[in-house]
């Protein structure tokens, strides 16, 4: 398979399994950069050869592979949007409630 067949599958397969509860959870560095580390051995692993760390951001910008801290950043987004648009109850009172919270903590 050519490299653009490997990134494509990557892309939909890997990396949603690889991302998945980042969206809900919490993420530290520690664990960002644990992340980008798999990524980055999977590209090695495709590539097969060692690069350097410019390399693979250029290497995911060409590609179209957003880095972790991106991807993590888009699903977080995603997700607040979709919770506040929820039609559940439970939902809209703690969507309510953490605006409030984000309202103070401005404030103060």
């Amino acid at each position: 398979m050519s490299e653009e067949v490997i990134f494509a599958l990557m892309t939909s397969k890997c990396l949603p399994i690889l991302l998945y509860g980042t969206k809900a959870c919490p993420v530290n560095s520690a664990v960002r950069h644990s992340l980008q580390f798999a990524l980055n051995r999977a590209l090695f692993k495709i590539l097969f050869g060692a690069l350097f760390k410019d390399t693979y951001r250029d290497i995911c910008k060409y590609f179209g592979i957003w880095t972790v801290e991106e991807q993590i950043s888009a699903r977080k987004s995603k997700f607040d949007l979709r919770y506040c648009a929820s039609e559940s109850a439970v939902c809209q009172t703690i969507s309510k409630i953490e605006v409030g919270l984000k309202i103070m903590t401005f404030y103060t």
